[in-house]
């Protein structure tokens, strides 16, 4: 039989059962509130607060540990400036071209278009890639999938630290490894700004589903 892997105690959660469900209702409240900003202030950021927020996502679970993700802050004025020109590139050959009209149609409600000021405005933008095989990095399992859970952490902590987020995908994102340096086994999985609404920012006004239609007790 293989020897058995180093083992730790289990964390000690520590919240006793009358506090699970204010501790629940209260998270809940504010997620609830999370909206997608795409109008951003130059206000910057408190020190400390993307690292905390990067230090929750970077715990999230993967696949057998893996952990397939790199997470790359940009704050550069000129980087973000030519994040933004070549993210442009890509959207206006997306709506110009590649997008059929049923995905256009869909996407109408939110106002979008290809051109995307809060890679420029925002104090600063994360760009998640995804770490696949490479000289330096082990076979990654269920890639996708661990990779969302980090960025979900990761929009929730930055969420309850007080500060906006948008996340921005354009296809394809191969050009942020040219732009950021990166090499051929990471792959761009999402762009997210980050920062403070501008004064007169607005958001779309849609309606989510509620739980009685997306969950199902058996």
């Amino acid at each position: 039989m293989p020897p058995r892997p180093a083992a730790l105690p289990a964390p000690d959660y520590g919240v006793p059962p009358a506090e699970a469900l204010p501790r629940a209702r209260e998270f809940a409240d504010q997620l609830v509130r999370r909206r997608t900003v795409r109008d951003f202030s130059d206000r910057p950021i408190p020190p400390g607060v993307l690292a905390e927020a990067l230090r929750a996502a970077a715990s999230a679970p993967s696949g057998a540990n893996r952990q397939p993700w790199r997470f790359v802050v940009l704050t550069d004025p000129a980087l973000k400036r030519r994040l933004r020109a070549a993210a442009e590139a890509e959207e206006r050959v997306f709506y110009e071209r590649r997008a059929p009209e049923e995905w256009l149609a869909a996407l109408a409600p939110l106002g979008t278009d290809a051109s995307k000021p809060f890679l420029e405005t925002a104090p600063a933008v994360i760009v998640v890639f995804e770490v696949h095989r490479g000289p330096g990095s082990p076979r990654p399992y269920y890639v996708k999938e661990s990779v969302g859970i980090a960025v979900g952490f990761l929009l929730a902590a930055l969420h309850r630290a007080g500060l906006a987020t948008l996340t921005h995908t354009p296809s394809p994102m191969r050009f942020l490894n040219e732009l950021l340096d990166r090499p051929a086994e990471e792959r761009g999985n999402l762009i997210i700004p980050v920062g403070y609404p501008a004064p007169d920012a607005t958001v779309p006004d849609i309606d989510r589903k509620p739980p009685t239609e997306v969950v199902l007790w058996r």
